[in-house]
């Protein structure tokens, strides 16, 4: 692959990397097809990504030449087998700089790791032995906020609904940023848990991490960052943040579907309950009894995703030799260029923060009088694909008062010709509903 990193001069902000865009391009082949007789022009990264011929080839090969299951033979398509499996993990660690791989836990997604860490706190409020910090019931809270996606919302509610903790959360700004005026009182001597999106995956808003986790270590509260839309496309390293639990998910960056992350620290995953029973994750069965393995295997019960992890790991080869720095400064010319762009729309109206500031490469808008169900279908039949609903976030559609809204979501393999197709898109949607 032709690297498509490339550091050009800025007379503002110095030397700033670039990207090869028609490099990267060529390694997506998806996008030189047409639809419905135009050209692809696909904007909906942050529901799932397209994956470069790197991972798809790198996936094939393994599966036809080094299929086997893992960590259960001694023969050598298994010991490849779970090479590749754990070199993986260590990938996965590194890119998010991880202490160690054994902080790494495979799930299927984002969704799965917050449902292994709500039922493990679950598993650990019916046992009075285990360790308080996971133990919950009436009188404790669990702290969110008010712009997650529905698999940060729907696990802590029926935590808490089950322990009779209280679940509570912050609200958001007019201009779609957070509104940390009752921090204190949210995250207090009671709450147990803060779990918040690290970036919106509606607004688009990029939230500041270090006052919540720092108010959550006050109280004593652990922290959760859902990082599904920020790992992607801005890189995070955990030195950064004072957490202790990450997750976030393959298929939005350039990986396969199935596979997901976990991280958690060290102490706090011996800790905890293991999630689901059954084969890889004990240590010893009788039928009196079992004892469990250390993480990560504790949490992997059955055969994993092997294939998947594979192929998580070649997307963080590419990722890497992209250089995320990249990849974040091409999305924000790209958002400022759409922002603007979507400013001339008549009857346009952004939900979420107005400036590429503080915000990723996704935008969400509505158009007035019209439903993001027509717009979304007339975008269609002029190649452009958006994503068009509540996109998991209905409280925070409440919130602005729109039903729905229309997504234009911005990777590393988009260009502003796309948003030009964007707007001349939605141009034919002002005409057509007049």
């Amino acid at each position: 692959m032709t690297d498509p990193g490339t550091v050009l001069k800025d007379e503002l902000y110095g030397d700033m990397p670039k990207l090869d865009v028609g490099a990267i391009r060529a390694d997506f082949p998806i996008l030189g097809r047409e639809v419905n007789g135009r050209p692809l022009v696909y904007l909906d990264s942050a529901a799932t990504s397209q994956k470069p011929v790197q991972v798809v080839e790198a996936m094939r090969e393994f599966a036809l030449a080094h299929n086997a299951n893992v960590s259960r033979s001694v023969h050598t398509l298994g010991t490849e087998a779970t090479e590749g499996y754990e070199g993986a993990r260590v990938k996965v660690a590194a890119f998010i700089g991880a202490a160690r791989p054994e902080e790494v836990v495979f799930t299927k997604n984002s969704t799965e790791s917050i449902n292994l860490v709500a039922y493990s706190m679950l598993a650990a409020s019916l046992d009075p032995k285990a360790d308080p910090r996971l133990r919950l019931g009436p009188g404790d809270e669990v702290a969110i906020t008010e712009m997650e996606h529905h698999s940060n919302i729907v696990p802590w509610q029926l935590l808490c609904e089950r322990t009779g903790a209280t679940l509570r959360w912050l609200g958001i700004a007019d201009t779609g940023r957070l509104d940390l005026s009752n921090l204190g009182e949210i995250v207090n001597e009671r709450t147990k848990i803060v779990s918040f999106v690290h970036q919106s995956n509606l607004l688009g808003t990029i939230n500041q991490v270090s006052p919540i986790a720092q108010r959550a270590r006050e109280v004593g509260a652990l922290v959760m960052i859902d990082a599904s839309q920020s790992v992607p496309h801005m890189g995070v390293d955990l030195a950064d943040y004072d957490v202790d639990f990450m997750v976030f998910t393959g298929h939005k960056m350039l990986g396969p579907t199935g596979i997901g992350v976990l991280y958690g620290r060290t102490e706090l995953l011996e800790a905890m309950p293991p999630f689901l029973g059954g084969g890889s994750m004990i240590e010893t069965v009788s039928m009196t009894g079992s004892t469990f393995a250390a993480p990560p295997a504790k949490f992997e019960a059955g055969t994993p995703p092997i294939v998947e992890a594979y192929g998580l790991g070649v997307a963080v080869d590419y990722l890497n030799r992209v250089g995320m720095d990249a990849i974040r400064w091409h999305e924000k010319e790209l958002t400022a260029y759409a922002l603007a762009a979507l400013g001339t729309v008549d009857g346009l109206r952004v939900v979420g923060p107005g400036a590429a500031v503080g915000r990723g490469g996704c935008v969400s808008f509505h158009l007035d009088g019209i439903h993001p169900h027509d717009v979304g279908q007339i975008l269609d039949s002029e190649g452009v694909e958006v994503r068009v609903g509540h996109h998991c976030a209905k409280p925070t559609c409440v919130r602005f008062g729109v039903p729905a809204t229309t997504r234009a979501s911005f990777y590393l393999y988009n260009t502003t010709a796309e948003v030009d197709a964007l707007i001349a898109g939605l141009e034919k949607v002002r005409k057509v509903f007049g």
